[in-house]
């Protein structure tokens, strides 16, 4: 007799860019990956530094969300062994809940037998998450812009190239309700026009890879960096200085604290070296764009039974 191992892998994001806020998300090959098979009651083992305190009950976001997307299609989920590994920092602004939301959704679909499409998908983690920026991004892979309400969700998608992508990540988590709970709750027409303008003109930066252009929007954003600069120390000054480090721009990556740094291709060792030498708090990843999104192995194999 056989025995079913489903293995989904799906990466991790950084959103906003800078001016994108909400809206523009990008996929990391840093990953979330559950191994799930049938079984007689629900067990959830978590492995890995980036998984620490979470329940292993039924009463974890994985369970909670792959049950509720279930219900909403009117189907049974069978009950599960899940292997959860993680290489997505929790509390860093590197999308690991938005993984952890779009894994679930995979889960469901793939144990109910939901036959979700892509955009089925993109919907219902917009939905669970309230903005389309790092759930589609880990949904789709590469670079997504979208806009979503509570009636629909539109997500268009694009490859970015020759750049080198660094993340600066500091010691210490920032929750994301404690980041937006610094945010204005109204802002002025002319400052909308303004703060839209810009992010209009790094969307069309990112589309043609003009690197210099895009890294000069990051730093120039309206929307929520300047309300969290005392958040995240260093913020201001890395945001102000980056090109002296030899980057083209720097952003917080979603809400925080984690910032993303973007380089010329093949420098972005260089940009690391020099930005230690000042800002040495902070851990360095060179990472590379996921451009896959969810991706689902499925393996057999044989149960051996004692006569």
């Amino acid at each position: 007799m056989s025995e079913q191992k489903v293995i989904i892998r799906v990466p991790a994001s950084t959103a906003n860019l800078g001016p994108g806020f909400d809206s523009v998300g990008l996929a990391l090959n840093r990953y979330l990956t559950l191994e799930v098979t049938r079984a007689d009651k629900w067990v959830f083992q978590f492995i890995g530094p980036n998984l620490e305190g979470i329940s292993t009950g039924t009463d974890n976001l994985i369970y909670e969300i792959a049950e509720q997307v279930a219900s909403k299609y009117h189907a049974i989920l069978p009950s599960c062994q899940v292997t959860v590994k993680s290489e997505i920092p929790l509390g860093k602004g590197m999308g690991s809940s938005a993984a952890a939301i779009v894994a679930a959704i995979e889960l469901a679909n793939q144990m109910a037998n939901l036959n979700l499409t892509q955009d089925d998908k993109i919907r219902e983690s917009s939905l669970i998450e309230g903005h389309p920026d790092n759930a589609a991004a880990s949904v789709c892979g590469g670079l997504v812009i979208g806009t979503h309400s509570e009636r629909e969700t539109f997500v268009m998608q694009a490859e970015i190239e020759g750049v080198d992508i660094v993340m600066m990540v500091p010691s210490q988590q920032l929750l994301t309700k404690k980041a937006r709970g610094v945010l204005p709750e109204t802002v002025t027409f002319a400052e909308a026009v303004q703060a839209s303008s810009i992010s209009n003109v790094l969307v069309g930066a990112l589309l043609t890879n003009n690197w210099p252009l895009a890294g000069e929007m990051m730093v120039r954003d309206l929307f929520h960096q300047p309300h969290r600069t005392e958040l995240v120390p260093g913020l201001q000054e890395i945001i102000e200085n980056i090109k002296d480090y030899g980057a083209y721009g720097a952003a917080l990556s979603g809400a925080g604290p984690t910032l993303i740094v973007f380089a010329p291709a093949s420098q972005g060792d260089e940009v690391i070296s020099a930005l230690q030498q000042t800002f040495t708090s902070f851990t360095y990843d060179l990472v590379n764009v996921d451009s896959e999104g969810i991706k689902v192995n499925v393996e057999c194999r044989v149960k051996n039974y004692e006569l």
